[in-house]
């Protein structure tokens, strides 16, 4: 095994990629792309983005945009491009401040491929695309990302914009296997606009999604996502890493939020989640696919982590119907989301 982990680690290339892992849950669907000419003074402010992702760029002129609980305003300029992956209720405009009007507003009567144009246009043009994410635990899922992707690297906005445009003449156009087309632009979007801000960080920034950028901590996620069925412990992910099994378990904490075997656990439920509700696996066979001796090992954890048993998660999100809030209020405040994701989903189905 001591061999199998050095290679791990001096080949990460051959591990499978945490970030695909996630963004093959998230599985965006309902695309619509259109373009936004607004001109004088103006500010639109976008409610709740309840599993929506927005991706923007601009074209010409510029404007401010402000994220709900995130930071200061940012200041876009042409040729900028952005993302919004966390759903957060967010503010375009002139100026940082003034009345704003309702993006429901104006917004309804846009058809896919269609421009928007407000006070006559004229002062900013982007164009944009919004794609809908489905899966139980996609505002989890989420939550690994970083808020707002802001791309000002000249040879990364002429890639994504080229995209964003794509895009829209494909859903404006109505070519034959335009369906199809749309849903891997709108995979390579969000996949590029990620790279870019991902290469660009300083190394140092908190959360899952930058610790994949630390060549230490990076190859134990890469480790843990290569075989998350294998019985891993504290020593062999720390030797992943090249560090010291106390090192490694406090820089990993401080970095992505949780500790290792806790998110090793996690993970592995969220494949199980995957598998109960989309095959027709038992839950014997998935317990064992996952590293666990016996079916009653398996539940018992995923009972911890889910708090419902995998028959019973299983049973009720095929029927349609969402698993009732967990009560348990000593467990990890990520983890208390996730089955509240199952009632979140049925009840916001129409905002996809």
């Amino acid at each position: 095994m001591r061999d199998n982990l050095h290679f791990l680690r001096d080949h990460p290339r051959l591990a499978m990629d945490p970030l695909s892992d996630v963004l093959s849950l998230l599985k965006p669907h309902a695309y619509v792309s259109s373009g936004f000419d607004a001109g004088g003074d103006w500010a639109v402010q976008f409610g709740d983005q309840h599993k929506l992702i927005k991706c923007y760029a601009i074209v010409s002129g510029g404007c401010w945009l402000t994220v709900e609980g995130v930071g200061d305003p940012v200041r876009l300029e042409a040729g900028d491009c952005f993302v919004l992956p966390s759903g957060h209720p967010f503010r375009l405009g002139s100026d940082i401040d003034g009345p704003a009007i309702g993006a429901g507003e104006i917004f309804p009567t846009a058809r896919r491929g269609d421009v928007v144009t407000l006070n006559g246009g004229g002062g900013l043009f982007l164009v944009g695309s919004r794609f809908g994410i489905s899966g139980n635990h996609a505002d989890m899922l989420l939550g690994l990302l970083p808020p707002i992707v802001h791309i000002r690297d000249q040879s990364a906005q002429v890639a994504l914009r080229s995209l964003v445009e794509q895009m829209m003449r494909e859903l404006r156009d109505d070519q034959p296997g335009n369906s199809l087309a749309v849903q891997h632009l709108a995979h390579l979007m969000l996949v590029q606009a990620l790279r870019v801000h991902l290469d660009s960080s300083d190394g140092n920034r908190v959360g899952w999604f930058f610790t994949l950028a630390d060549k230490h901590l990076g190859a134990a996620i890469k480790a843990i996502h290569a075989d998350p069925a294998y019985p891993w412990c504290l020593q062999q992910l720390g030797e992943v890493a090249g560090m010291s099994r106390s090192t490694f378990a406090l820089r990993f904490k401080e970095r992505v939020g949780e500790p290792p075997m806790q998110y090793v656990t996690r993970w592995r439920m969220l494949l199980a989640c995957e598998r109960l509700e989309h095959s027709d696996d038992t839950v014997s066979a998935i317990a064992i696919s996952l590293g666990y001796e016996s079916e009653s090992a398996f539940s018992t954890a995923f009972k911890r982590i889910m708090g419902c048993s995998p028959r019973r998660y299983g049973r009720v999100t095929r029927s349609g119907f969402g698993l009732p809030p967990r009560r348990s209020a000593l467990l990890h405040a990520v983890e208390e989301e996730i089955c509240e994701e199952v009632v979140q989903e049925h009840r916001y189905r129409h905002l996809a």
